[in-house]
């Protein structure tokens, strides 16, 4: 007794510990959560960052840059070449073979450029607002898409949960429903046919059951994944599905005045419209000429043996400054095409521009009409249910004492059954449906 006591001593502060370690989530939690941790959403905000370094990356290159160079040369079999003999005091018409210079030399030379005037490097610069914005709007969908995820994902959970409690639940009566009609049978004052009706509908809700558990569980799994979690990580949800579901019903949201510039689609639309006007102000460019200077210092030095790095070696030093102007004259009518295809791209980009407004006002309609319709369907799908109720009350009494059959409480019960299930997806439906709408808004 007494190892048993002190065992538990040592047992309960680890169990208290990793109940504390078991994550759990509301809603808003969970979202924040995602928004922080989810796999996307990272990534995203690795693009900003990536995106910050490529402008900087852009504007340097137009900046001062220095690069130096180090040559060594070591002629392990040097050239030889042919004097006339008569320079030297010979005879005329003979040579002598003479070797130029030192085995090995090694220059060194530091050279600084700067970009004077390019066309290309001007549009470049103006072009980065451009992307930065779209880095941004890009990381505000993948925001509102990873909260969209996670909205469903939890529903989803909820659903299933809901879904194995009420299918256990009709489990448990149908076996009491069994065994009594058994012993009704066996006693002589039922028939068999009560007693297969009732295990047919049995089969069918076990089986029910065994699914919502598997689903339960794999609803888990992906609601971990979009908040970043490992899948099989025991994730509590704090909030049941009736008060979520009756919490976002919002007649007011339909509403609400709709600014299409605030929507992400639109905002990434008139990005893309910016960048073909850029690539066509880049074709342009190439027909202007480009002015670039520079300047060089740089040291040569010659030896028979490689003491070039003593003190008293001897370097010969040389430097360069110098201007390089590029003008483009005919390219065979190859820039004029480049800026008539960047033309049509810029023509093909405001189309889509426009097409994409009336698509999300579009969106916008359906997205209002699916959320009235969801938030009726859940009304109706509740009063349903509560009918559905007492009519499978009222035939298991009326069985009970024998006025009504087997196939009569099993349609009653089936009827039940699917008004149950219709009754929990009208709830989850109310939740999803919000949420797309909210994301159109960018509520």
């Amino acid at each position: 007794m007494q190892k048993t006591l002190i065992t538990l001593l040592f047992i309960l502060p680890w169990l208290a510990s990793a109940q504390d370690t078991i994550p759990s989530f509301s809603l808003d939690q969970a979202i924040m959560y995602a928004l922080e941790h989810n796999y996307s959403a990272q990534n995203a905000e690795r693009d900003i960052v990536d995106a910050q370094k490529q402008k900087w990356e852009t504007i340097a290159s137009g900046l001062p840059q220095i690069n130096g160079a180090i040559s060594y040369q070591n002629q392990l079999k040097q050239p030889v070449s042919q004097i006339p003999a008569e320079f030297f005091g010979g005879e005329p018409g003979t040579y002598q073979e003479v070797v130029f210079g030192q085995a090995q030399s090694i220059s060194a030379t530091a050279t600084l450029t700067q970009q004077i005037f390019d066309g290309s490097y001007i549009v470049g610069v103006q072009a980065t607002k451009t992307f930065l914005d779209y880095s941004q709007n890009t990381k505000e969908k993948t925001e509102l898409d990873v909260r969209k995820s996670v909205v469903e994902a939890y529903g989803n959970v909820l659903l299933a949960q809901e879904s194995v409690k009420i299918s256990e639940k009709n489990k448990a009566t149908l076996e009491e429903n069994l065994y009594e009609t058994k012993r009704i049978y066996e006693n002589g004052l039922g028939d068999e046919e009560s007693v297969d009706q009732l295990q047919i509908t049995l089969s069918t809700v076990d089986n029910q059951l065994k699914n919502a558990r598997r689903m339960e569980k794999i609803t888990l799994q992906m609601l971990n994944l979009m908040l970043g979690l490992p899948i099989e990580t025991p994730t509590v949800l704090t909030e049941n599905l009736d008060d979520l579901s009756q919490s976002q019903i919002d007649l007011g949201l339909i509403d609400t005045e709709f600014n299409i510039e605030n929507n992400v689609d639109y905002k990434l639309a008139a990005n893309l419209n910016e960048q073909r006007y850029f690539e066509l102000k880049l074709a342009k460019s190439r027909a202007l000429p480009t002015l670039n200077a520079f300047i060089n210092y740089g040291g040569n030095s010659f030896s028979n043996n490689f003491n070039f790095l003593d003190s008293g070696q001897q370097w010969f030093g040389s430097s360069i400054l110098g201007v390089d102007l590029n003008i483009p004259i005919f390219s065979s009518l190859k820039r004029s095409a480049s800026t008539q295809r960047a033309k049509i791209a810029l023509e093909k980009a405001k189309t889509r521009f426009t097409e994409a407004q009336e698509q999300i006002r579009l969106q916008l309609e359906s997205a209002k009409s699916d959320y009235i319709l969801a938030i009726e369907q859940y009304g109706t799908s509740k009063d349903n249910l509560e009918l559905a109720e007492r009519i499978e009350k009222k035939n298991q009494i009326k069985y009970s004492e024998g006025l009504a059959t087997s196939f009569e409480l099993r349609q009653a019960q089936t009827q039940l059954y699917t008004s149950q299930q219709e009754y929990l997806q009208s709830m989850v439906d109310v939740i999803n449906k919000k949420i797309a709408l909210e994301n159109i808004l960018n509520q």
